[in-house]
């Protein structure tokens, strides 16, 4: 349940900060300052100031919104990182994390939510996740369509979404040495691997000319089989 709402807060984040700046985009108030939620806009914020008292009290309540939903976030991913790093989930947590896409949240919540990884091999996984084509055969002819999304929504989702971050080039950052230092030199081997694969999967099914959400569904059933 925990890993569920540490899930939604990210989005909760994004509405509650998308009302506080349309709120001051009506009023002709645009931030030029840099990247925004940063310090420097959290400074910008605080230094705006309204006369109409209806404006003002909701303008306070946004952005108390803002700071009560991050404080949520931020709160949700410190007791992710500590289930993720002494549980009994923390050795397959640390293997899935030498993957690019899959965070410690992304990680805990494909091992709680699959269990048993043993009753699955490379190619039964897809189907469980629902990322395989549906087929309409009659006679001779058999003809494929788009996926059928009759397993495990959630888990589809969390790979689906991992999967869009094999599109760019691939680059071992500091994030991904950090987590690779927690993972064995055989993970971390494998999930470099890995990673090398599912970005050239990407460039090749973008190569045919397929649209960029079916070559990322393609990216996401070969990561369900690597995972």
């Amino acid at each position: 349940m925990r890993g569920r709402r540490a899930e939604q807060a990210p989005g909760d984040l994004m509405r509650a900060r998308h009302r506080l700046s349309k709120l001051l985009l009506r009023q002709g108030i645009v931030y030029c300052g840099g990247q925004a939620w940063t310090e420097a806009h959290d400074v910008w914020l605080r230094r705006q100031r309204f006369d109409s008292p209806a404006l003002r009290m909701t303008y306070e309540s946004d952005y108390d919104a803002v700071l009560a939903v991050k404080t949520r976030r931020d709160r949700l991913d410190e007791a992710i990182a500590v289930m993720a790093g002494n549980s009994e989930f923390t050795p397959l947590v640390r293997r899935l994390g030498c993957l690019r896409g899959v965070s410690n949240l992304r990680a805990l919540a494909l091992t709680v939510e699959i269990g048993d990884w043993n009753r699955f091999t490379g190619n039964t996984i897809g189907a469980f996740v629902a990322l395989v084509p549906s087929e309409y055969s009659s006679g001779q002819s058999r003809v494929q369509g788009s996926i059928t999304k009759t397993g495990n929504t959630h888990v589809r989702r969390l790979l689906v979404e991992a999967a869009w971050h094999h599109r760019a080039r691939y680059v071992v950052g500091k994030t991904m040495h950090q987590r690779w230092e927690l993972a064995s030199p055989a993970a971390r081997a494998r999930g470099d691997a890995v990673n090398r694969r599912l970005h050239a999967r990407w460039n090749t099914v973008r190569e045919r000319r397929k649209r960029h959400v079916v070559a990322n569904v393609a990216t996401a059933r070969e990561l369900a089989s690597w995972c």
